[in-house]
């Protein structure tokens, strides 16, 4: 972490004796942390539901939003909403699996079908026994799950069609055990790297590729440093809205059904958009200089099939994987 980042976050830990901070006589300040850039949905949902919230509240209520990083990693941020910090936070079911390790079956690869077969997972008993679990571990409660797309990856000098080809391939993943098993099973070597520092590796060649879903590719630019795209389908990501349960717990009731509200409109506007993004996305970035390369899917997913559950079984639970991709 760099000197800034401890100091950002040194400032918002002392904050929060006074957390959430007072404005004027009657409004509360809450602070909002993303990994992502200002111009992706993700973020653009949570300042909807900012803007939402100050009116529904008559501005008693605003949240503060901080993206790209700002506020740290996003281990660094879910540490601050967990000691409270921190208000909300926005990360992934695999990378918020580093607080409940069996969270990162929700994010497990070649698990979901599409956005809707991935919306079931919220009202499934599994999931409502985890987000019992984080709150009585480490004081984070789930409040939504939205979808991030689907994740494909993308080569810089090197053409890829099939795991064959990724034999000493310099994969960048999140610092997720599981992404780094299925790079793994592909063949190639796993490397975490944040996030905000991904575009800089790329350029420096310092791996070789990375995945992402295509409105990420596009908002982070990494079309400029990576010439291939390959439609892997992967993984689809659920993205998680975090909040401190004691923060969650302490609002007033109408403040509290303000947010729910707020989340629940915004949410269901962001999954859209990612959506229309995703549909026109391939055509862009072929337009912005990209070869797309359209796989096999069944290749790519074979060896990680083969591996990766059953890697995780004792994590997950017996016939976990397997209940939720019959769903």
């Amino acid at each position: 972490m760099t000197i800034r980042r401890r100091a950002i976050l040194a400032g918002a830990a002392l904050g929060a004796l006074a957390a959430p901070t007072t404005l004027r006589a009657q409004a509360t300040v809450v602070r909002w942390g993303d990994l992502l850039p200002a111009n992706h949905p993700q973020v653009q949902m949570v300042e909807r539901i900012a803007a939402e919230v100050r009116d529904k509240t008559g501005g008693r209520v605003q949240i503060q939003v901080f993206p790209a990083g700002q506020l740290g990693s996003g281990r660094d941020m879910m540490e601050a909403v967990s000691a409270g910090a921190l208000q909300f936070t926005t990360d992934g079911a695999g990378a918020l699996g580093a607080f409940l390790p069996a969270l990162t079956l929700i994010e497990a690869p070649y698990l979901w079908r599409d956005a809707a077969h991935l919306a079931k997972v919220a009202g499934t008993p599994v999931f409502a026994r985890m987000n019992d679990d984080l709150v009585s571990r480490r004081g984070m409660r789930m409040l939504n799950v939205t979808y991030y797309g689907k994740r494909h990856l993308t080569s810089g000098s090197r053409q890829v069609r099939s795991p064959a080809d990724m034999q000493g391939f310099r994969l960048r993943v999140p610092p997720v055990d599981v992404f780094r098993a299925m790079a793994e099973a592909w063949g190639a070597r796993a490397t975490p790297i944040a996030f905000p520092e991904l575009y800089l590796a790329l350029s420096q060649g310092a791996v070789d590729g990375q995945e992402n879903p295509l409105p990420t590719i596009q908002s982070a630019k990494l079309f400029e440093v990576q010439k291939f795209l390959v439609l892997t389908e992967h993984i689809i990501t659920p993205r998680i809205i975090i909040v401190n349960d004691g923060f969650w717990r302490g609002l007033r009731g109408p403040d509290r059904e303000a947010m729910q509200a707020a989340m629940a409109t915004a949410a269901a506007w962001q999954d859209q958009e990612l959506l229309r993004q995703e549909a026109g996305a391939v055509a862009e970035l072929r337009g912005a200089g990209m070869t797309v390369v359209e796989p096999d899917i069944a290749a790519w997913s074979a060896p990680v099939l083969a591996k990766v559950p059953a890697q995780f079984e004792s994590r997950w639970g017996r016939g976990a994987f397997d209940a939720l991709k019959a769903l």
